[in-house]
């Protein structure tokens, strides 16, 4: 694959960067007995699934991508447990974990097409 100039410009990272902002946004109300529990939580799987998707950018081949985009999509499962568990205890605003999950949704599918054109036998 040839790599785009700068992690900025991966159409997932930015989605990432959306979901992000819009977990914070959404946890700003969560009840005060969550500020370090789920809320904390949320926010910081969501800022890894960026962040670890910038990290696999600066890998130096194909393979060594592959395994950092499959750490972003790890931290995408983690945010969707957290969020699921949030909605079930109706912690959000109505609608805003639905929104959230299929926010996550297309990061995964955009994470799975980077993941799907990268060569896994490239050193």
């Amino acid at each position: 694959m040839t790599r785009t100039r700068h992690y900025r410009d991966l159409i997932a990272w930015q989605k990432a960067m959306d979901l992000t902002r819009s977990v914070y946004a959404q946890t700003e109300d969560f009840p005060k007995s969550e500020t370090f529990g789920l809320r904390m939580q949320l926010r910081r799987s969501a800022v890894n699934v960026a962040s670890r998707i910038a990290e696999a950018h600066g890998r130096l081949n194909d393979a060594e991508m592959r395994k950092g985009l499959g750490g972003a999509r790890s931290a995408l499962n983690e945010f969707e447990t957290e969020a699921e568990l949030a909605g079930s205890l109706q912690f959000f605003q109505t609608g805003a974990a639905e929104n959230l999950l299929d926010l996550s949704s297309e990061v995964g599918k955009l994470i799975n097409g980077l993941i799907g054109v990268l060569d896994p036998n490239t050193r």
